[in-house]
């Protein structure tokens, strides 16, 4: 029974994001910079923006961030602001 307790309040873990500021001022436009902060604002959300991380080509291809360590790509800057909050689900 305790297990069965433990399960149901089990804190989801926290969601580990990286942002390029190269890839958010090259993608990111003013419509959606409030979405991500409200995002941002979540307590399961932790982020850190650098100003570069690496990843060049991709950078000027698509827009994306580090989540757990895992690159997430996307067309634009609404559609994956939608990727990350499907993982906070």
């Amino acid at each position: 029974m305790l297990a069965f307790i433990s399960n149901l309040f089990t804190k989801k873990p926290k969601i580990n994001l990286e942002f390029c500021q190269t890839n958010l001022d090259r993608f990111l436009d003013e419509k959606q910079a409030e979405k991500y902060g409200d995002f941002l604002k979540n307590p399961r959300v932790s982020y850190k923006e650098y100003e570069c991380l690496s990843e060049c080509k991709l950078c000027k291809q698509s827009a994306y961030a580090k989540l757990n360590g895992t690159i997430v790509t996307a067309n634009d800057s609404g559609d994956l602001l939608a990727l990350l909050k499907e993982e906070i689900k």
